[in-house]
């Protein structure tokens, strides 16, 4: 490959879940969860920052700490603004309270400033981010109503232009601080193809400027590994673009000994041929990744596991959150490493060799 690729991994919950008592060990021996990360081949972190959480994780203060700890490994780091002051997805994308009764323009400047100041700060303390997300999850829009774009407003070009007007904002704001940093746009139902060229024919249309393509994959929502290869392969061609698959996850049990309540529970959400074990997790993301490097062009450029590290070390996580994550870690209930984590050792080392000058 002649361009890097991305074994990455979502880690926001990780300070949270050591402040807990929560450890991390790579066979017998307890080791920082980053560290025993980087020795698996994971070379790329991602970061949610929510404007003013309650609480004291993924706002601006954590998110330089740990933007620290992230660098000091040598990893790129993908920094996700959520644009709320907690989770912004499909069905949830409320502004910051600090915003609520700014008009449109009003939005827009203090959209740009906020987004500016936390990249400054980043690269002010050494630890530029090397890719930023305008946004999470935006196939619905962002900072609702105003620029929200889902149920009857799903084809009003008027709230089009003031949603991909915020995102403009966004990146402007990003490159504006060094215009080498990677502005990426995420959309979910990475499986779906006509969801994710109706939004992105939308930013051409509108003719918002970015760098790559953030895609979520959850195969219980989001459809097959064929679905997701066939979709790759599509907007790879027809948008000439960089993609990762930045939210990947798989079960690794489904048996629930925890008694939470767990997004995958029900044997009818696995896919056939990987069942809720370790080692159905294990040829799961074996062949996902198989999958997403035979992308045209190498434009596949990598992918982020979403909350490896989540383990249950707490009843309650900030913004209100249960261990309903649990099963879908490269991590055991006890912190253990799991097989799927060697697996992209195995493939990371792979890629190295085959990115190796020839002597």
């Amino acid at each position: 490959m002649n361009k890097p690729f991305y074994y990455g991994a979502d880690i926001s919950f990780l300070e949270e879940i050591e402040q807990a008592g929560g450890m991390f060990y790579e066979g017998d021996t307890a080791d920082d969860c980053l560290e025993i990360l980087k020795n698996n081949g994971v070379n790329s972190i991602r970061l949610r920052l929510w404007n003013n959480p309650e609480g004291e994780f993924c706002n601006l203060d954590h998110t330089l700490a740990m933007a620290k700890r992230i660098k000091e490994k040598g990893m790129h780091l993908l920094l996700c603004f959520h644009y709320s002051d907690e989770w912004a997805d499909p069905k949830h994308q409320k502004k910051p309270k600090d915003w609520i009764d700014l008009d449109t323009d009003a939005l827009k400047h203090a959209l740009f400033d906020y987004t500016r100041s936390v990249v400054s700060a980043l690269v002010s303390q050494g630890t530029k981010p090397d890719m930023v997300q305008i946004g999470n999850e935006i196939t619905m829009g962002i900072l609702w109503e105003d620029g929200c774009v889902t149920g009857e407003l799903r084809h009003s070009d008027e709230q089009w232009s003031k949603f991909t007007d915020f995102v403009r904002t966004g990146a402007q704001a990003v490159k504006s601080v060094d215009s080498e940093i990677n502005v990426m746009v995420h959309v979910d139902q990475g499986g779906k193809n006509d969801v994710c060229r109706f939004v992105l024919d939308q930013f051409e249309k509108h003719n918002v400027q970015y760098d790559s393509i953030g895609l979520s994959f959850y195969p219980w929502w989001h459809g097959t590994l064929q679905d997701l290869e066939a979709n790759l392969s599509d907007l790879a061609l027809r948008y000439e673009k960089d993609i990762a698959i930045i939210e990947v996850a798989y079960p690794w049990n489904i048996e629930n000994p925890l008694n939470d309540i767990i997004i995958v529970q029900k044997e009818e959400q696995l896919h056939t041929g990987y069942p809720a074990t370790q080692e159905g997790q294990a040829a799961y993301i074996r062949n996902f990744i198989e999958l997403i490097q035979r992308t045209p062009n190498n434009r596949c450029i990598g992918f982020h596991y979403w909350e490896p590290c989540w383990i249950p070390f707490k009843e309650q996580w900030s913004v209100g959150h249960l261990n309903n994550w649990s099963n879908l870690t490269l991590f055991d209930y006890e912190g253990r490493s799991l097989p799927a984590l060697a697996v992209i050792r195995e493939l990371s080392q792979l890629t190295k060799m085959e990115a190796a000058p020839v002597e």
